[in-house]
């Protein structure tokens, strides 16, 4: 590269402060410094930037374009400085982050290890509540939440979209037999949520006449009413697993389950493509910025949604 981020900065910052000897005075050289810096980018470059009057300096076509990318190679630098301060910086202090149970459980728990290894200053207080809290009332920094936002005075970062599927274990299937269609699913068992009862719609198509794939489809999906129901997606999950039914699912959740053969997917060729969206929420400090940048940045490229 021919220039070099002296003669980059005496030059955007000559033009940001209008003279080369403001430009002096805010970097702190001497005018003639900053003088034979902005000569030598132009003779590097082979092109006139900036032309020179007793009044005042205004830019060239080419000092035009120029400036522009300077700026940016400037912020990009500044940039990866920043992150380098915050690696080598040890962040310390404490840190609450609250998620429904099951998030905590298959998502943020298994990453904490890595997490506290590379934090070690860091204090976490991990809670569970299976409903929307308030971050002030329970003094709590990032809250993950699953589903659409409320609009919300809380700064929010996605973390990704989960998935759902209809899942049993293969003893209840195999008792009770697979379900083919949506008009099959009244002589089973389904598991469902005690609230919200927004939960207790499941993403499959249905016919207009209550019979699958016999005609129009209503994509608005369908309402069950739970021959049992639990309060936490994890306790559903549980009992899917000890063969009492057929649950409605995230991925987060059950994957793994699917993979190892704990649980089996049915009635895929009726499922909408529906995916919760997965956000962490959480106020604007200062004080935390830094804490909360760090955990958000490490969790969220390791999530497997």
């Amino acid at each position: 590269m021919k220039t070099s981020t002296e003669e980059l900065l005496a030059f955007v910052t000559v033009i940001d402060s209008g003279s080369i000897t403001a430009a002096a005075e805010k970097l702190e050289q001497t005018v003639s410094g900053v003088s034979r810096a902005l000569t030598r980018l132009e003779t590097k470059l082979d092109v006139a930037l900036v032309q020179r009057t007793t009044r005042r300096l205004q830019l060239t076509e080419e000092g035009e374009l120029f400036l522009v990318r300077a700026r940016a190679i400037l912020a990009a630098m500044e940039d990866a400085e920043e992150s380098v301060a915050r690696r080598r910086k040890r962040l310390s202090g404490r840190l609450r982050v609250d998620a429904a149970s099951p998030f905590m459980l298959h998502c943020i728990v298994p990453l904490m290890k890595a997490f506290n290894t590379r934090y070690p200053e860091i204090r976490l207080e991990l809670t569970s509540n299976e409903r929307v809290i308030d971050l002030l009332e329970q003094k709590v920094d990032i809250a993950i939440r699953i589903g659409v936002l409320q609009d919300s005075s809380l700064h929010a970062r996605t973390l990704g979209r989960s998935k759902l599927r209809i899942v049993a274990s293969p003893a209840y299937l195999k008792e009770k037999g697979v379900p083919r269609g949506v008009d099959e699913l009244r002589d089973h068992r389904l598991i469902g949520f005690t609230a919200p009862d927004l939960l207790n719609r499941w993403p499959v198509r249905i016919s207009s006449t209550g019979a699958a794939g016999s005609g129009s489809t209503d994509d608005g999906g369908l309402k069950i009413k739970p021959s049992v129901a639990a309060s936490s997606g994890e306790t559903i999950r549980q009992l899917a697993l000890a063969h009492s039914g057929i649950a409605c699912l995230a991925d987060f959740m059950t994957a793994r389950d699917v993979r190892e053969g704990r649980l089996i997917t049915i009635l895929d060729d009726l499922l909408l493509d529906e995916r919760q969206p997965v956000n962490a929420v959480y106020y604007s400090s200062a004080a935390l910025a830094s804490r909360v940048r760090c955990f958000l940045d490490f969790i969220g490229p390791r999530i497997e949604l």
